[in-house]
């Protein structure tokens, strides 16, 4: 498994893997690269297997001290082998080595494993909202100074 750090937009190759691994987990990744372009340095690390992405995470800041994790899936037929901690740990360690504090995710109920890794890995659940389509969603945050 080879994992890779990406600063702003994918390149073209790249960006595929992605955009097809969203649609496969989210069932809809038409407007991705056009919100990707609307995020503060955006950062993006992905998981390939033999070239073949399988994972990513994208976050961007929120301001020079907070950094918002976004969006990140893993591959079904990858699943439970440790990627999604992996992806985590690398985004955690570089955002701490570029100076932010405070790492925010939104999940929804029904993304329970996401769920779970974010509390495993440290992260508290700060307060919840109704989203726009009547969802339930879970605001948490972890203090990157606090080591687990």
């Amino acid at each position: 498994m080879e994992f890779r750090i990406i600063h702003a937009i994918p390149n073209d190759d790249i960006m595929e893997g992605i955009l097809q691994l969203h649609e496969r987990i989210f069932q809809d990744s038409s407007s991705l690269i056009e919100r990707m372009k609307t995020k503060a340095n955006l950062l993006t690390i992905i998981a390939l297997d033999q070239g073949k992405i399988v994972g990513f995470k994208m976050g961007y800041e929120f301001d020079p001290r907070k950094f918002y994790s976004w969006l990140g899936g893993v591959d079904e037929m990858y699943r439970h082998q440790g990627i999604a901690s992996k992806l985590m740990e690398m985004q955690h360690n570089y955002l701490r080595e570029h100076g932010y504090r405070i790492v925010q995710t939104k999940t929804k109920n029904k993304w329970r494993a996401m769920l779970i890794l974010n509390i495993k890995h440290g992260f508290d659940i700060i307060g919840t909202y109704t989203d726009e389509k009547g969802e339930p969603k879970i605001i948490l945050e972890k203090n990157l100074l606090v080591t687990n």
